[in-house]
């Protein structure tokens, strides 16, 4: 691995910044401190969606009737895990769905945050 490559997703990072500035309301930098209860259950969510589609994609491609019960049952499963990690977060503020202003602060958080790393 060249250290360019490293650097790339860094240099991408810090040219998307300058965009938050841009959004609806202005936003800016507000320098909050990363979470890790935030990161783990954003990855967390992030995977349970994943999960989500790839379940929905194999129920799509497969021709045996039984698999296909197995996957939709994981199917299931998956849209609950994803409900309960959604609602954990909404509950304790930490994924403000529905208020721009605090997803975009969030990401700008994010992104100096794994800058600065």
């Amino acid at each position: 691995m060249v250290v360019s490559d490293v650097k790339n997703p860094e240099q991408n990072l810090k040219e998307l910044l300058h965009y938050y500035s841009l959004a609806p309301g202005g936003i800016r930098n507000s320098g909050n401190k990363l979470d890790v209860t935030t990161f783990y259950t954003g990855q967390l969510l992030g995977f349970a969606k994943t999960s989500v589609r790839s379940y929905s994609i194999g129920i799509t491609e497969t021709a045996s009737p039984q698999l296909r019960e197995v996957l939709k049952k994981q199917l299931n499963n998956a849209i609950q895990l994803h409900g309960k990690v959604f609602y954990f977060l909404l509950e304790r503020g930490l994924y403000p769905s529905y208020d721009l202003s605090k997803l975009l602060n969030n990401d700008i958080s994010m992104a100096n945050k794994a800058i600065s790393l």
